[in-house]
């Protein structure tokens, strides 16, 4: 058993993934700009926060951590506004970059200060990292931002052995997505001829931090796609 702080709780992937971890026994921090996580469990402590303000977080994770600490990080919260050349805007530009890339950057630093040799971080990139997806020109370069971020940490956290791995999903059952009304068609262009659940991006994290399985994997982005997309 161990703690996890899961980013982005409240919904679709973050949601199914603090879900993984309670089901297996484990102490869970849910953080999100929510105030309701849709998640109710004694084990569940809840924590509204803006990844963007690296104080803030570092605060609440020093309110809300148990004395035993962290022992996995899945940064999992994230915005994919469509944009193009055309349409792009220096507001889109920092909200798509600060939070998707240094949020990140915020909850690891914050989380570090509880973590432990032996402990994991899993981040959370995505296709559009490694192949163009029409209309997320800011989305895909912050996706690929996040592979890179996830190399540099493992070398760079590799002698705390502290591990740093991340998942490059495809399309997936979230709201977010089903919001887009291209589900259908899209999973008639993937290869399984389906989208994911959100349940099972989780247990790619659960592979990654807690399985005990992968204590040799350090650095790679995990590509989840149905064979929609490979590297």
């Amino acid at each position: 058993m161990g703690t996890a702080l899961v980013t982005g709780a409240a919904s679709g992937m973050g949601q199914a993934t603090a879900k993984m971890y309670l089901d297996r026994g484990w102490q869970v921090l849910g953080l999100d700009v929510a105030d309701d996580l849709g998640l109710e469990d004694r084990r569940l402590t809840a924590i509204q926060a803006d990844i963007r303000d690296g104080a803030a977080v570092r605060q609440a994770l020093a309110e809300h951590t148990p004395a035993t600490g962290i022992d996995a990080v899945a940064n999992i919260a994230g915005v994919y506004p469509p944009t193009t050349i055309e349409t792009y805007t220096d507001e889109l530009f920092r909200r798509i970059f600060d939070v998707n890339v240094l949020g990140l950057l915020n909850v690891t630093r914050a989380a570090l200060d509880h973590m432990s040799p032996g402990s994991a971080i899993v981040n959370f990139a995505s296709v559009d990292a490694f192949t163009v997806s029409p209309g997320q020109l800011l989305y895909g370069a912050s996706k690929a931002a996040v592979v890179m971020l996830t190399k540099e940490l493992a070398l760079e956290l590799a002698p705390r052995r502290i591990r740093v791995n991340g998942i490059a999903p495809g399309w997936v059952d979230t709201p977010g997505n089903a919001a887009t009304g291209r589900m259908t068609q899209a999973a008639q262009s993937i290869p399984l001829g389906r989208v994911a659940a959100p349940a099972e991006i989780a247990e790619w994290v659960w592979i990654l931090t807690g399985s005990g399985t992968a204590g040799f994997v350090d650095g790679e982005t995990v590509v989840i796609s149905g064979a929609d997309v490979m590297r």
